[in-house]
C-alpha cells in the first residue's frame, strides 16, 4: 500500500497561485523521507498551476525514478478533440518530464460518457480512452485509468467497454461507504470484480474524518 500526497489544497501566500515553496518543498521530502512516493494533481487544480508546482517542488528537486506522478485530463471542460494533444503536450511541459506514472481521465459520470441524450457524451466524441492508449504505446504514459464519482452500474459498463483501463480512483471512507450517491462500497467490489487496482481519495473525506466523536471512536 502506497499513500499519496494530494496537490489540490498546497500551501499559498497571497493567492491560489503564489506557492509557498518553503513549506511545500519540506512537506515534499519529509514525505519521500517517510517512505512513500506517489503525488496526485490534475490539470485543474490550483487553477492550473498545480502541476507546475509538482514540477518546482519535486520533479526539479528528486531524481525522477524517485517518485510516481498522477494527472488528470480535464474531461469535464469538454475539450474539442482537437485541442486534446496540446492539453497533454502542455501537462507534460508543466511536469517537466517525459511521462506520467497514473494518467487519469477526470471525473467520469454519465453525463460526459452518454452525454444528456444518451447517446454519446464528450469521452465519446472525442475518442478519449483512445487518445490515451496512444500516448501509452508511445511510453508517454505507464498506467492508465480514470477518477469516478458517480454509480456502481455506470462503473461496470465503463470498465466493460474498456478493458484496457488498469486502475479506477474513488472516494472511498466510513461515510461514503454505504452512501446513496457514491455507493463506495459497490463500486468497490465492481473494481475489484474486474481485476482492476484501486486508487483511494478521501480517506478521511476531505479531513472531516479527522476527529471522530467520542461515541464513534470504537
Amino acid at each position: 500500500m502506497n499513500l499519496g500526497f494530494g496537490m489540490m489544497r498546497l500551501p499559498v501566500k497571497s493567492s491560489p497561485t503564489d506557492f509557498d515553496y518553503s513549506q511545500l518543498n519540506q512537506m515534499v521530502d519529509e514525505f519521500l523521507t517517510a517512505g512513500f512516493n506517489y503525488f496526485d494533481t490534475s490539470y485543474v487544480y490550483h487553477n492550473g498551476r498545480s502541476q507546475i508546482a509538482v514540477r518546482k517542488s519535486l520533479v526539479e528537486r528528486h531524481p525522477r525514478e524517485s517518485f510516481l506522478v498522477a494527472t488528470k485530463f480535464p474531461t469535464f471542460k469538454l475539450i474539442p478533440e482537437f485541442e486534446i494533444e496540446s492539453i497533454f503536450t502542455s501537462q507534460l511541459n508543466d511536469l517537466g518530464v517525459d511521462y506520467i506514472d497514473y494518467y487519469l481521465l477526470h471525473n467520469l459520470q454519465n453525463v460526459y460518457y452518454d452525454g444528456i441524450d444518451g447517446k454519446g457524451g464528450i469521452v465519446k466524441e472525442t475518442h478519449l480512452f483512445e487518445h490515451a492508449q496512444k500516448w501509452k504505446a508511445e511510453g508517454k504514459i505507464k498506467h492508465l485509468g480514470f477518477s469516478f464519482h458517480s454509480s456502481a452500474k455506470l462503473l461496470d459498463r465503463i470498465l466493460t467497454d474498456h478493458p484496457e483501463t488498469e486502475f479506477v480512483q474513488i472516494a472511498l471512507n466510513p461515510i461514503d461507504w454505504d452512501s446513496e450517491f457514491v455507493q463506495a462500497k459497490e463500486c468497490y467490489e465492481v473494481i475489484r470484480r474486474h481485476g482492476k487496482q484501486v486508487v483511494v481519495m478521501e480517506p478521511i473525506k476531505g479531513g472531516g474524518l479527522s476527529q471522530l466523536p467520542k461515541d464513534a471512536e470504537r
